[in-house]
């Protein structure tokens, strides 16, 4: 089984990243130029996750995944968030019908 601290370890990193000077990484980059380059970064990796399915190429799906999350956890350091906010929302969720989780929220 693959570690699952890497998730904690890379979200370490991304907050590193954060305060870094924007030439340093693509990673601090992203941080600097804010919230919508973030956000439209998240978007293309989705569409790219989503072709990669269409497509039906297994290793082509984990590897667009694999890049969806990471920029999701860029996403989660902007917002002073990371794995466990994720994780906790997901153990709130376990065990409920997603009809009824849908409905428990506002506006469902």
């Amino acid at each position: 089984m693959i570690d699952p601290q890497v998730l904690y370890r890379l979200a370490d990193m991304l907050n590193e990243r954060r305060a870094a000077p924007p030439d340093s990484s693509y990673v601090s980059s992203l941080y600097h130029k804010g919230t919508d380059a973030i956000c439209k970064k998240v978007a293309e990796e989705a569409a790219e996750t989503i072709m990669a399915a269409k497509d039906g190429d297994r290793l082509h799906i984990v590897r667009e995944t694999a890049d969806l999350w990471f920029h999701s956890l860029i996403l989660l350091s902007h917002y002073g968030l990371g794995p466990d906010d994720v994780l906790v929302e997901l153990h709130r969720r376990e065990g409920i019908s997603g009809i009824d989780e849908k409905k428990s929220r506002i506006g469902g």
